[in-house]
């Protein structure tokens, strides 16, 4: 199984030619014969290095602008024929065509090409057809071809030629590569070309493992992390700090989006991916202290999301706190140097403010996709909102009641957020009913509940759980309503004196 694999005969064909002078010269000195097309053969028969053209080789010219190069009998069976099959080397010595036992292919840049806004026309002549062709095929045949498919891989090629070739584990390796490489650029064209669906009836995505994770959400569960290329948490930069864990990011990413909820500077405190405290003020270390204040203790061992930088004076409130992980967009000269005093926290800083607009959530035999739940519907404006109990309100109040509903929005249902001077001030959340959740906010606001205002992320099925809100002192009230006793909870609200506000929105999250 390790028996080495010598390498007499090369086929190259690269559009990425870094190296590429290099790698001939190095199968040139080992007297490997070279056979490439177009560009490729012309660089390295400039640089003096033997090759052959494909095309002087198969007989046929390039055409159409190089679309028909290696499309050709010739070059196919080279690939193809299994070297240890002597009808296979039979049927090609018959034809006069020479099998390969090496070949270098990498791909047009279709995915830099869409990404870099060019037409549509242009585009497409970036859709390799010869080339993944070649690589399937190598691929395929790798009991007796190596297959090199990126120039991340020359180094060891260049070790293969050295030491008499490549045993059949790593030809096997290249080929799973070549295989992975071809399947991601389809992958990408499918998906192009079938932009605009939003549900599509069939989509994928291709992950690309960036770190493994000491362990899961519990030491025994194995755990890696892995990329789809978007812009987000997992290509956050790391200042400082140990490496992240399973918990970490799932926490890390609900901070953020609870920032990012907001359009006044923001600061989401997160434990086990529900918000102990989000706040809004005019600057950014205020935002903090207020977010804080509203559950200290919960917040022992938190994520901290803030959506503007962080100042040296919320680095220093924050320094005193302990906290597992801090993420903004950019932080103030010295707060990093401020915050890594504490070795153990995790510093991140994130640029991107865009959240995703789909969401997968996997299940046991498949995943949903969803729309993500942004704060963009019709019903998040207070503009759209309808008051069906209470006298009118200020400008402020309404005001407070949208901060609160933003903020909802991150929380877990059943969802129940009181909030005062732009602060969540009690929080209730992941209950299997509404009653408990207003129970829980109430609990945690203590005497601050008194004059603060709710959020509900789902409609009051009855009216009990908004007169827990009411008894303890709440001055008004946003939820969707739509509940089939929406008269009776409009009616406690009524009799309290409490103003109400439907917004035909919900925020409701399983999650």
């Amino acid at each position: 199984m390790s028996e080495l694999k010598p390498i007499r005969r090369a086929l190259v064909s690269v559009y990425d030619k870094r190296r590429l002078l290099e790698i001939g010269k190095v199968l040139s000195d080992a007297g490997i014969e070279i056979l490439s097309t177009g560009s490729t053969a012309a660089a390295l028969a400039t640089a003096g290095i033997p090759v052959t053209e494909v095309s002087a080789y198969t007989g046929f010219p390039e055409i159409m602008g190089g679309r028909v190069k290696t499309l050709h009998p010739r070059v196919h069976s080279g690939i193809l024929a299994d070297h240890n099959n002597p009808d296979h080397m039979s049927a090609i010595a018959e034809l006069n065509i020479e099998p390969f036992d090496l070949v270098i292919i990498n791909l047009y840049p279709f995915s830099q090409t869409i990404a870099s806004g060019a037409d549509f026309a242009e585009c497409i002549e970036q859709i390799d057809i010869g080339g993944p062709s070649m690589l399937r095929g190598a691929a395929k045949n790798h009991g007796s071809i190596a297959v090199i498919s990126h120039t991340s891989q020359y180094d060891a090629l260049i070790n293969a030629v050295k030491v008499g070739g490549f045993t059949l584990a790593e030809r096997r390796a290249l080929a799973l590569y070549a295989f992975r490489t071809t399947a991601e650029y389809d992958l990408a064209i499918a998906t192009w070309l079938g932009h605009g669906e939003e549900l599509p009836d069939w989509f994928g995505r291709i992950y690309h493992r960036e770190n493994s994770l000491r362990y899961g959400e519990n030491p025994h569960q194995g755990a890696a992390i892995y990329s789809d290329g978007a812009a987000g948490i997992v290509g956050a930069l790391q200042l400082h700090g140990k490496e992240m864990s399973f918990n970490n990011y799932t926490d890390a990413d609900a901070a953020w989006r609870a920032a990012l909820d907001h359009k006044d500077p923001c600061v989401a405190i997160i434990k086990h991916s529900n918000p102990c405290g989000i706040a809004t003020a005019s600057d950014i270390a205020t935002a903090h202290k207020k977010a804080h204040d509203c559950d200290p203790v919960s917040a022992f061992g938190g994520v901290v999301a803030a959506n503007r930088e962080v100042t040296l004076q919320m680095a220093s409130q924050l320094s005193e706190i302990f906290t597992e992980v801090v993420i903004a967009p950019s932080y103030a000269a010295g707060a990093v140097e401020l915050l890594a005093k504490k070795p153990s926290i995790r510093i991140l800083q994130c640029g991107v403010s865009k959240i995703s607009t789909i969401e997968l959530r996997p299940v046991s035999g498949g995943t949903l996709l969803q729309h993500m739940d942004l704060i963009d519907a019709p019903g998040d404006s207070s503009t759209n909102w309808k008051q069906v109990s209470g006298e009118p309100v200020s400008a402020s109040l309404i005001k407070e009641l949208e901060f609160a509903w933003r903020s909802v929005r991150a929380v877990k249902s059943n969802a129940i957020v009181l909030s005062s001077n732009s602060a969540s001030v009690g929080i209730g959340m992941g209950q299997v009913n509404r009653v408990d959740s207003a129970r829980l906010a109430v609990t945690r606001a203590g005497d601050r509940a008194q004059g603060s205002v709710a959020a509900s992320d789902a409609f009051f099925p009855f009216a009990d759980g908004l007169q827990i809100l009411i008894d303890a002192g709440i001055s008004a009230v946003v939820q969707p309503g739509g509940s089939v006793r929406d008269e009776e909870v409009i009616a406690a609200a009524q009799n309290a004196g409490v103003a109400m506000f439907f917004t035909g929105t919900r925020h409701f999250s399983h999650a």
